[in-house]
């Protein structure tokens, strides 16, 4: 399957073809609209159907939409999370910016969430989400990985001290909150396919909002 994916970040195509084989994932090369919503779905919404406008309406559309949350600071970054330290932040200066701020508190949860959207050539959304929860570690360590990975240690190893940087690209693969999200789309789209429905099952699927607890 061909799919653009509603970004221009080259790390998290090549993240989300690891994820999804067989997918041909491209990343966006054009302008993507200002991310104004207050949810990262709402985020991944505002890019999936801008690219849906723009591209060739064989095409399928993916956008992804994710940050880090920590839970001293109510849940920001949140949708701050790619531009915490300002506007044209680095991945290094907005790791170092959620650093500081936690620097004096014990409290040192935080969780990655991914936010899926994925739209068909005829218009037809679908949703999938994806979440990590783990601990921000005092110092980066580990050149894996992009954005807050080097000092995310992940609960779902316990006793393990790793960061996401200094997981194997399989570890953290299997794990990680894109990934999570990407598997929950995968097998929705093939229960899709699978299903005989004479309306189409697909169409039965797609812009369905399942509630979550």
């Amino acid at each position: 399957m061909r799919v653009v994916l509603a970004s221009g970040n080259r790390h998290k195509a090549r993240e989300l073809m690891r994820l999804l084989p067989g997918w041909e994932v491209e990343p966006y090369p054009g302008p993507l609209p200002e991310e104004t919503g207050e949810t990262f779905r709402e985020n991944a919404l505002l890019k999936a159907r801008h690219v849906r406008g723009e591209v060739d309406g064989d095409l399928w559309v993916l956008a992804d939409d994710s940050g880090i949350s920590a839970a001293a600071l109510g849940g920001a970054p949140g949708v701050r999370s790619a531009r915490f330290a300002g506007e044209q932040a680095t991945d290094a200066e907005n790791l170092a910016a959620l650093l500081q701020a936690l620097e004096a508190v014990d409290d040192r949860r935080v969780a990655y969430v991914a936010e899926l959207v994925m739209i068909s050539p005829d218009g037809r959304e679908l949703y999938a989400r994806g979440e990590l929860r783990g601990t921000l570690a005092k110092e980066p360590r580990g050149s894996g990985g992009f954005g807050y990975d080097p000092a995310f240690v992940p609960d779902d190893y316990p006793g393990d001290p790793r960061t996401m940087a200094e997981l194997t690209p399989d570890e953290k693969d299997a794990i990680s909150h894109r990934g999570r999200a990407a598997r929950e789309l995968a097998i929705w789209l093939a229960r899709a396919e699978d299903a005989a429905r004479p309306r189409g099952a697909i169409s039965d699927l797609f812009g369905r909002k399942r509630d979550r607890p």
